[in-house]
């Protein structure tokens, strides 16, 4: 069955990526090998070695092209990139071999990382199945497109700004930012030392709960790493919000500057949580600005001092948005990022001080749904998509999106969840209950009909 269900998705990538253009590279006798390899450990009960057998084995991966794949070109999505094969697997990309994952290829990205259209200039904008004028959402977009158009059952993304979230929200599946330090960034190329995160992307929070359950974990020789235990993010899944103490965002910064529709979803999702018996407040979210503000700043920095030497060199061979951003971040004033950073130390603190009173938060992942990829407010909408997942990298809290509703022309919306660090296991269980009590996560785009 591996080997069909393997078959199935290539023949599907085949026929859909030509309109959404998820994939950057296909790995399909790759695939293939690795799906008879799995249909025999099945057959036998457990794998080669004797190890029992994994919830991935043989499931069909993308993985997003920064993931560094051992023999399997890793562009990251730039000019810089474009012949890159590594000799070296990143450290989740093990673990998720380990587990029996297929893959199927690497997915489309915004250049380098460095933003939230996948308007790419080099591969081609990934476009957003549910409607192929509009975006897939950054920088994860083949991540969220893939997922959404049945071209995968599983990815990988990163997030530094919100990354993982913003295209889950705008292609309508589930995106999980963990905690920073939760899971290993080695080997996954940089954008900011400070605000990275690796984490999971799929189509249901269970299947997000088995993804990081693969890949979360202490690893050494990644200095960002943290070494907590970790959860069991499965068993706890059904548990319920009964009693959770649940804060709804709705000041101004949460609801000023966002669509009334998606307002109006993200609202209804609140008043879910209230009917499965958790307790529901309005509050007053402290400091969200000043948070989304320095991740910005500081992330345009880092990425100005990892890409240092090429921005120097040829700085002709980044795409124009990227170029920008790299050069605004070279010239940022070092007491303005020295600034950010004590930001940085004061508000994760008082976030921290936040989730003791509260057990969760709901917020809108996106302000608006998925924007045009062409047209004169293209680029604003695109700047406002970071608005409420960045103050999250800021202060490395986990995060997850899920959809929430639709709007009037039949676009997705995300709810964002938060909770305190190290608090995935929580997340996933609220998520995995509103998704319960809810149709959201059962619809498909047209193109993703099966």
């Amino acid at each position: 069955h591996q080997v069909r269900l393997t078959r199935l998705h290539l023949e599907r990538i085949e026929a859909l990526d030509p309109q959404v253009n998820a994939f950057i590279t296909v790995t399909a006798d790759l695939a293939l090998y690795q799906a008879e390899a799995a249909q025999q450990d099945i057959l036998r009960g457990e794998t080669r070695t004797g190890k029992p057998l994994s919830p991935l084995h043989g499931i069909p991966f993308g993985l997003k092209d920064l993931y560094h794949t051992r023999g399997v070109l890793t562009t990251s999505g730039s000019k810089f990139f474009s012949e890159y094969i590594p000799d070296r697997n990143a450290a989740v990309i093990d673990r998720l071999l380990a587990a029996g994952a297929i893959t199927l290829g690497k997915l489309n990205m915004h250049e380098i990382a460095l933003g939230v259209t996948n308007v790419n200039p080099h591969f081609g904008a990934c476009r957003n199945p549910w409607e192929t004028t509009r975006i897939s959402g950054g920088s994860s977009g083949g991540s969220g497109a893939a997922l959404a158009a049945g071209m995968c059952l599983g990815s990988l993304g990163s997030d530094t700004g919100g990354s993982i979230r913003i295209p889950a929200s705008l292609c309508g599946v589930v995106g999980l930012k963990p905690t920073y330090g939760r899971v290993s960034l080695r080997g996954v190329t940089t954008l900011s030392w400070n605000l990275d995160h690796a984490g999971p992307m799929a189509r249901t929070v269970s299947d997000a709960a088995i993804i990081l359950q693969s890949i979360a974990g202490y690893d050494p020789l990644d200095p960002a790493s943290v070494n907590i235990p970790v959860d069991d993010y499965t068993t706890h899944l059904e548990e319920g919000v009964q009693s959770l103490r649940i804060a709804f965002a709705a000041d101004d910064f949460f609801r000023a500057k966002t669509d009334p529709e998606v307002f109006a979803a993200v609202q209804a999702a609140a008043m879910t949580f209230a009917e499965l018996g958790a307790v529901v407040t309005e509050v007053d979210f402290p400091n969200a600005y000043e948070a989304a503000r320095a991740n910005g700043l500081m992330t345009v920095c880092d990425a100005a001092a990892f890409h240092h030497q090429r921005l120097g060199e040829q700085p002709e061979d980044f795409g124009a948005d990227v170029l920008q951003r790299l050069q605004t971040g070279a010239g940022t004033p070092i007491t303005d990022y020295i600034t950010a950073r004590r930001t940085q130390a004061e508000l994760r603190r008082q976030f921290e001080i936040f989730f003791e009173e509260y057990d969760i938060l709901l917020t809108p992942t996106t302000p608006v749904a998925a924007p045009a990829i062409e047209g004169p407010d293209a680029v604003a909408q695109a700047a406002r998509l970071t608005r409420f997942t960045a103050p999250f990298n800021l202060t490395g809290l986990p995060a997850i999106s899920l959809p929430c509703g639709f709007t009037a022309d039949g676009l997705p919306i995300g709810l964002q969840i938060v909770s305190r660090p190290w608090a995935e296991r929580l997340v996933l269980q609220a998520s995995h209950a509103y998704e319960r009590a809810t149709p959201w996560h059962e619809s498909r785009p047209p193109p993703g009909e099966e």
